[in-house]
């Protein structure tokens, strides 16, 4: 299925004032305590709660596309069209108190990142993108990313537990660490994978590493970083897909050094 810009658009718009509704509940109930207990030690606080249903209801009603939520779930992944939703990504800065948490909003047409949203309503940026268009914060248009070398880069990663396990276990990490330590001009853990993706898409970052597999965490990121002239793979190097199992995005140059780095620590079930 296909949509032109002008509906691409006015989905945006849709979209810009449903998140921009949901601004304020996301600010007031900031340092709020665990709701849900999840998977290891994560959890869901009731603003991640209240904040799916909210912006759930409201898209269905007013564009009629349904939406896969971190929380609840929802519309299938696999549908021509859907909105893909984190109500609040980095969920313990938030509850901890610190500003770098956001809501991720994107939508998928036949898998196809093709909107992406990333509010950050403590620090007032809003990011958009449309497919083929500028990435624009606060609705202003950002220049597209140009080549940069991974020496000259801040380079975003993802949190962990050095004895965790799984696809890419905490020893694997640390490894990738230790050799891009070596090659970027600094590294940065911020907590929350949609706000890496979103610093990429305005050149603040030169790259993001997520050992992550969650498509909530990804969508709007993904299409960010693509419509600002980045790339986005999987750690392997295969193009981002809605059931990757990780994902790496970067401006150009960039990326090519960081599946490098990743390559030169080894395959990861090496570290189990």
């Amino acid at each position: 299925m296909t949509l032109d810009h002008q509906q691409l658009k006015d989905l945006l718009d849709t979209a810009v004032g449903v998140l921009d509704g949901a601004s304020a509940q996301f600010v007031a109930g900031h340092r709020a305590d665990s709701a849900v207990a999840k998977k290891g030690n994560d959890f869901a606080t009731e603003v991640d709660l209240a904040i799916e249903r909210r912006v759930v209801a409201e898209l269905t009603r007013l564009t009629g596309i349904g939406v896969h939520g971190e929380e609840f779930g929802g519309e299938s992944l696999d549908a021509e069209q859907v909105w893909v939703l984190d109500p609040i990504d980095g969920t313990f800065n938030y509850a901890a108190g610190l500003p770098t948490a956001a809501i991720l909003l994107g939508l998928l047409v036949d898998g196809e990142p093709v909107l992406g949203l990333t509010w950050l309503p403590f620090t007032g940026q809003r990011y958009t993108s449309i497919q083929g268009s500028p990435v624009r914060c606060n609705d202003e248009a950002l220049d597209a990313l140009a080549p940069v070398t991974l020496a000259e880069s801040i380079v975003g990663t993802g949190t962990f537990n050095i004895d965790s396990r799984g696809r890419y276990p905490g020893r694997y990490r640390v490894k990738v660490l230790e050799n891009l330590s070596r090659e970027c001009s600094r590294m940065r853990m911020h907590g929350a994978t949609g706000v890496d993706f979103a610093y990429v898409a305005a050149g603040i970052l030169g790259g993001a590493i997520s050992f992550g597999h969650h498509v909530w965490d990804h969508a709007a990121g993904v299409a960010l970083v693509r419509a600002a002239g980045g790339i986005v793979t999987d750690l392997a190097g295969e193009p981002w897909t809605a059931s990757s199992p990780s994902a790496l995005a970067a401006a150009p140059g960039v990326h090519e050094e960081l599946l490098e780095i990743l390559r030169a620590a080894g395959d990861p079930k090496d570290y189990l």
